[in-house]
């Protein structure tokens, strides 16, 4: 098995974990504790007309804004308050989204630091060949945020190899993210200062940098599948 990690696009066909950690990832990772399935668009006019047709509820951003007129952004803290008997979400990202959209992976899972463990677990499961980690990145730009969380996953997936005794082979890349997630005080505070957490500060929204930093605090695990991500379900 090999496991590797790449920025936007995917180098493999088997699986692929899209990881947007602020805030798509947790986002979506949230909204399936409440919805029985998210469906990601690509525009906000593709979203509202999503919208009508599943009577679902609108949620999205752009620039890290609630989109108007729009129910809820991208926010999991909303999200999780949310009170609805609807039971589908509607969501539309500048970047969780936008990636999404553009992989050919056999299979698709969503992951963050939220489910690191599950997504972990549910990728050793559902891979054949190679797992490959796909950071969605800032407007084509790489995010720090992204590259701990997919260490974050990676980490994971090294645990399993070496209590299963697996033989996975990790790209020097995904050893690096590794790396560098292992130090949970440096992961938070570079976290804290990045470009998407600044930004999102910015914009009042400092409880969803807080919220995003937790780790393995969910066991949902979003598969992406015929335009569709639903909530994956490990073999008994």
């Amino acid at each position: 098995m090999e496991v590797s990690l790449s920025f936007e696009v995917s180098s493999s066909k088997d699986l692929s974990i899209m990881v947007d950690e602020l805030r798509a990832s947790t986002t979506i990772t949230v909204a399936l504790e409440k919805f029985e399935k998210v469906i990601p668009t690509f525009t906000p006019e593709q979203a509202i007309e999503m919208s009508k047709k599943h009577n679902g509820v609108l949620a999205g951003e752009r620039n890290g804004m609630k989109i108007e007129d729009f129910e809820i952004g991208n926010s999991p803290v909303d999200i999780n308050n949310y009170t609805t008997k609807k039971k589908v979400l509607i969501l539309t990202t500048s970047n969780g989204t936008r990636i999404l959209k553009d992989m050919t992976a056999q299979t698709i899972l969503i992951g963050g630091l939220i489910n690191a463990k599950a997504v972990a677990e549910a990728a050793i499961e559902k891979a054949t060949s190679h797992i490959d980690l796909v950071m969605a990145g800032w407007k084509g730009n790489f995010t720090i945020e992204d590259y701990l969380a997919c260490g974050e996953i990676l980490y994971q997936i090294s645990k399993i190899n070496h209590k299963e005794k697996l033989n996975i082979e990790f790209s020097e890349y995904s050893q690096s993210a590794i790396l560098a997630s292992r130090d949970e005080n440096a992961l938070k505070e570079h976290i804290l200062n990045s470009g998407s957490a600044k930004r999102l500060e910015k914009l009042g929204l400092s409880r969803d940098i807080d919220f995003c930093l937790k780790k393995n605090i969910s066991n949902n695990v979003g598969i992406y599948t015929q335009d569709v991500i639903k909530p994956y379900i490990p073999k008994q």
